[in-house]
């Protein structure tokens, strides 16, 4: 009888042990995932989550809300707050922080399925080209301030503007001067109309 409860002892402390064993890995791992998460990533799964806007304060210690639409491998795009025709793209980089609600940061830590869309390999100077071919008025936001005018070429790691009033089509005689831009000095582009 004694050697009886001896072994239930033993298989109930083995048991406990086990559990306590699971426990700790299934945290572990958890840190691990969470420690491989990127902010485009998190951003993403608050954006799927919540489908609203999300305040994004940027390097230059201004901020924009911005409902995002589309995630490449170092932007993000969407449309800003109270400009429905408008189009935005924000270099991941040009991100200071995000504010967020509690909903919002608990889905962003949720595991998610990978996407692997194409969408997510193309880069900033792609998603600025497609601005630059539809000719659309932009306001080039920068750590130094801004610009308006058309985006004429885009290269490796810039953009030439051809400068002009905000609202006025790019006409020669309207341009009033070029600006390059390095892709690093960037914070936002707002395209006016994009489509």
């Amino acid at each position: 009888m004694r050697w009886d409860r001896l072994f239930d002892d033993l298989e109930s402390q083995l048991d406990r042990d086990r559990l306590e064993e699971a426990r700790s890995l299934a945290i572990e791992s958890e840190r691990a995932r969470i420690g491989r998460l990127g902010l485009r990533e998190r951003i993403a799964a608050m954006a799927g989550a919540d489908e609203g806007s999300i305040r994004f304060e940027l390097v230059d210690a201004t901020s924009i809300q911005l409902r995002p639409t589309a995630f490449g491998r170092d932007w993000i795009g969407g449309v800003p707050a109270g400009r429905p025709g408008a189009q935005c793209v924000v270099p991941v980089t040009a991100i200071a922080a995000v504010s967020a609600s509690r909903r919002q940061v608990e889905e962003s830590l949720a595991p998610q399925a990978a996407s692997g869309g194409l969408i997510e390999r193309i880069g900033l100077a792609f998603a600025l080209r497609d601005l630059g071919r539809r000719r659309a008025g932009v306001e080039v936001r920068t750590r130094d301030g801004s610009v308006h005018g058309t985006i004429d070429r885009v290269a490796a790691d810039h953009l030439d503007v051809a400068l002009h009033e905000p609202g006025v089509p790019r006409r020669e005689r309207e341009v009033r001067g070029y600006r390059l831009v390095p892709f690093e000095r960037i914070t936002a582009v707002v395209a006016a109309d994009a489509t």
